[in-house]
């Protein structure tokens, strides 16, 4: 069997113009900081990657991935490439990937990532016939490393400097010697920051060639505000053509990649329309999986009129049940105290044990885990009790929580609105 079917338009530039991809957010977090990211900013004129404009659960990307496969039959290609990264969320990650294979077997699979933890996984992912994998490799120097990340967190802990950076580039280049001993093909991308690593680009090629990688993309740094990279000037067409005619001595280079969004879909150069968009809003609102079996919601309210306060500040959650005669608030329930960590949102599970789902403004990463390990969806949302609950209780589209958005002063730089 041919693992690495010919349409993958990053890895195979002659298909590019006919065969398309979808990326699919499951993975907000990140386990470095480069100085070049920044992803609070969600424009739809600026393609970059860490930029989205909402983010599934593995159960949402595929009834997403099922209404755009409908849709576009170009799609041969599904892939996870954060906003964050996937291995900073192995749990989301994969799970999105065994959904894949379970619903749609013939599609090709990818993933872009750091390479920071990426080891533990590379046996599951080739059982997944994952087949492609990207890795950006930004130094081989720790010296110079430790110009490019803020930090690195592994195994709990933070590293900085050149700790953090020589820690990260040794489990690149292990990442990058697995991965092809596991049969992967694999593409390494490296972002030219005038200045800083312009002199180390075709080191780190030359090392990942030794290692056997198939493909390398070099790319101009891309400016972006409130990083400490915001105010460099990227290297010109000229400067990365030559560079990139250097680098074929080591690897075929890249030369057609348009830096995809977290959320990209269509061919290379479509990142994301309107109608993706709202489309990829209403998936991220739907809720998969609810248990039925569990006759209560609780909410989180202020006044008991919206849903419109923090799970970790809500001292009390009103619960509701649905009767004939509607909705009907069936009493108050008292939260744990703060502190106390996993504890004290175990302690809630127990509290809400008959709920299918709590609604708040907001939450934590560590209460919406430790509740959904618990059979309890957190949904953030915003609304009227009564119209979110009822939405809730279908298993229908919910209103988002207000979240930033561009306006019509978007200058479409991607350096935010202005």
């Amino acid at each position: 069997m041919n693992r690495f079917p010919t349409h993958h338009p990053c890895f195979d530039p002659e298909v590019r113009h006919q065969f398309g991809r979808i990326h699919l957010p499951v993975a907000p977090k990140c386990n470095i900081q480069c100085n070049f990211c920044n992803r609070k900013y969600d424009c739809l004129n600026e393609s970059r990657p860490g930029v989205t404009s909402a983010v599934l659960q593995p159960e949402q990307a595929i009834l997403y991935l099922e209404e755009v496969l409908r849709n576009d039959p170009r799609i041969t290609v599904v892939g996870v490439a954060g906003p964050g990264d996937p291995f900073a969320n192995p749990k989301e990650t994969l799970k999105t990937f065994r959904l894949i294979r379970e619903r749609f077997p013939r599609l090709t699979i990818c993933v872009a990532s750091n390479g920071l933890n990426v080891l533990p996984y590379i046996q599951e992912l080739a059982e997944l016939n994952v087949t492609h994998f990207t890795v950006t490799m930004n130094a081989i120097d720790p010296e110079i490393g430790a110009k490019i990340y803020a930090w690195v967190r592994y195994a709990k802990s933070i590293y900085r400097g050149t700790a953090g950076a020589e820690l990260l580039i040794e489990r690149q280049l292990e990442t990058v010697r697995q991965l092809k001993a596991h049969g992967f093909r694999v593409k390494v991308n490296s972002i030219l920051i005038p200045g800083v690593n312009e002199n180390e680009i075709e080191r780190v090629a030359s090392r990942v060639a030794e290692l056997g990688a198939d493909y390398f993309n070099c790319i101009p740094v891309y400016p972006t505000a409130g990083t400490i990279f915001e105010k460099v000037i990227p290297a010109s067409d000229e400067t990365v053509n030559g560079l990139r005619e250097r680098l074929k001595q080591y690897l075929p280079q890249m030369a057609h990649c348009t830096r995809c969004r977290a959320d990209a879909v269509g061919l290379l150069g479509e990142g994301l329309s309107d109608e993706s968009a709202q489309l990829l809003a209403e998936y991220s609102r739907k809720i998969p999986g609810l248990k039925q079996d569990r006759p209560y919601i609780a909410v989180a309210s202020r006044e008991g009129f919206l849903v419109n306060l923090h799970l970790g500040e809500a001292e009390s959650l009103q619960i509701f049940a649905q009767t004939a005669q509607g909705l009907k608030m069936i009493e108050t329930r008292t939260t744990p105290a703060p502190g106390g960590g996993k504890e004290r949102w175990l302690k809630l599970a127990q509290i809400l044990g008959d709920c299918r789902a709590v609604l708040a403004s907001g939450a934590g990463e560590s209460p919406r885990q430790t509740l959904s390990e618990q059979g309890i969806q957190v949904i953030e949302t915003a609304g009227i009790i009564e119209q979110v609950s009822e939405a809730v209780f279908h298993g229908t589209f919910i209103p988002a929580p207000r979240r930033f958005v561009c306006g019509e002063s978007c200058r479409g730089d991607g350096l935010g609105c202005g």
